[in-house]
């Protein structure tokens, strides 16, 4: 038994050599670790998501954490609570934000396309038909399938920038809260799947939530113009959506690090694969 117990002794003790340099290895890792508090705006946001995978790929140190999108507005009172450390936004700052020391870092503009539930048998829809739908003088497509409109809260930036369509869009858009069957959504992710899985829905999306966020929806042109980066570039699409970086007055090293990724050529590149129309350069950075 005395052998044995020679025996073992070494066997054990280089188990707890290796378990305490284990957890001294572990415990470094996790205080070099840098996390960076990404949210905001949800089509944005899963822009953002691909650029962190790209950059984490390089930087194994960096972990950025996004999560349920809280929108422009909530996003950004977050970052003033402390609770994010860089916001997505589809939304400008108000004085008061600026004044608590914010900073709007312009970034690019997508497309605001109009997009239906994938079994619609329609390519292409007029000023004039949406005035139709929204008011309820057109409730069925063509094939007889009853038309199900899906709308963002009033005061949603995607409900701002259809309402500039035409007088008639505005005055539609007023009435369209009155109609019977009208869905509501929160959220760019909220909408898309809403609009994805109700028969003859119709709504809006940001290309790049629709690209990004991989739902199965039908992309409309709007009066013959497709909502690409190209006809957006050209000016010949009438409805965009403007991408904002937003940061405190001194955002930490790991933040700013990812923000010169981000307005790199790679991460440029990255953006425009999702329906970015990125409007900046490098030397356009925060």
């Amino acid at each position: 038994m005395g052998n044995v117990a020679g025996t073992l002794a070494p066997f054990f003790l280089r188990m707890i050599l290796v378990a305490v340099c284990t957890a001294v290895w572990t415990a470094g890792q996790a205080r070099a670790m840098e996390i960076v508090r990404i949210n905001g705006s949800g089509g944005p946001l899963g822009m953002v998501g691909l650029l962190a995978e790209a950059y984490t790929e390089r930087h194994r140190e960096v972990r950025i954490e996004t999560g349920k999108p809280l929108g422009s507005s909530g996003a950004v009172q977050a970052l003033l609570a402390g609770r994010l450390d860089l916001v997505v936004s589809s939304k400008p700052l108000t004085s008061g934000q600026a004044a608590q020391g914010l900073r709007l870092h312009g970034f690019g503009t997508t497309p605001l396309v109009v997009v239906t539930e994938r079994a619609v048998p329609q390519k292409d829809i007029t000023t004039a038909e949406l005035e139709d739908i929204y008011t309820g003088r057109l409730r069925q497509w063509p094939n007889g399938e009853r038309i199900r409109v899906v709308l963002r809260p009033w005061e949603d930036v995607d409900s701002q920038i259809l309402r500039g369509l035409s007088r008639g869009m505005n005055d539609a858009l007023n009435k369209s809260r009155t109609l019977e069957g009208v869905l509501f959504a929160a959220t760019d992710p909220e909408s898309d799947a809403a609009v994805s899985r109700t028969p003859g829905a119709i709504g809006t999306a940001a290309l790049v939530s629709v690209i990004s966020g991989r739902q199965p929806l039908n992309i409309l042109s709007l009066d013959g113009v497709k909502g690409s980066l190209q006809s957006l570039a050209h000016g010949n699409y009438p409805l965009a959506k403007q991408i904002h970086f937003v940061t405190t007055a001194h955002p930490s090293p790991a933040v700013q690090k990812f923000l010169v990724f981000v307005y790199s050529r790679q991460g440029r590149a990255i953006a425009e694969k999702t329906g970015v129309l990125v409007a900046v350069g490098e030397k356009g950075r925060p």
